[in-house]
């Protein structure tokens, strides 16, 4: 079986080249079938760098990660759906890790994480990614699932525009067994440069209690964006 790798994107230019050339050259790669970035309406050159680089690059009319990974979802032509953050690289070997997992009959999993900022309190939030639970998940830790058991729960839930990830995850887990493997993600720590990573990780806790509460996404959204400042890459 090989595997689809699907990138939402959305203004990476100074990105994607990076990402894409770091997943060719992984010793695994033969195991991808393809890499299909999904861009909604980027105001860079994102689109053409990928496209430069001989993926598959698909246009969404929305800017949701949900909508945008169902799209390369439906694309794909693999078994094996592979979901990535443009500013996450995977563990050497990858593909062939997920692979592994798949054969020993996990349908649906994903990674530890890291970030590339050696900062004390952002290696105490990764060393929490171990453990099988929502509580302590992050979409950087990126996901791989098996094309049907994603497509039985009928995929990403496009009405949500945050915390899709973990949405998803607590819907596959209950259908079958999830992994966690014990091999990290690197992401990039460029939000928590930005904002602090105590503040920043403050906001993400307040924000996912609202959501645990019940409050309506455009509430989280809302308070999301007035907490939050964004890089510009």
């Amino acid at each position: 079986m090989l595997i689809s790798i699907i990138v939402p994107t959305l203004n990476e230019e100074k990105q994607i080249e990076k990402l894409i050339k770091y997943l060719q050259q992984d010793p695994s790669f033969p195991l991808v079938a393809e890499i299909i970035v999904v861009d909604g309406n980027s105001e860079d050159q994102t689109r053409e760098l990928a496209t430069k680089a001989g993926v598959i690059v698909l246009n969404s009319d929305y800017r949701s990660r949900g909508i945008q990974m169902n799209l390369g979802a439906e694309r794909a032509t693999s078994q094996i759906l592979y979901f990535l953050h443009a500013d996450s690289y995977p563990p050497n070997g990858f593909a062939q890790k997920i692979w592994q997992a798949t054969r020993d009959h996990y349908s649906s999993g994903c990674f530890r994480l890291r970030f590339d900022w050696n900062h004390w309190f952002l290696n105490a939030n990764s060393w929490f990614t171990r453990f099988n639970s929502n509580l302590f998940r992050f979409g950087d830790q990126s996901l791989f699932v098996d094309k049907e058991a994603f497509m039985k729960v009928g995929g990403y839930n496009e009405e949500l525009r945050i915390f899709e990830d973990q949405e998803i995850v607590k819907i596959l887990s209950r259908n079958e067994p999830f992994v966690v493997l014990s091999e990290y993600v690197i992401s990039s720590a460029r939000k928590y440069r930005k904002n602090g990573p105590i503040r920043l990780q403050l906001v993400y806790y307040w924000i996912y209690w609202l959501y645990l509460l019940g409050f309506p996404q455009k509430t989280l959204l809302s308070t999301y964006r007035n907490l939050v400042v964004f890089p510009l890459a």
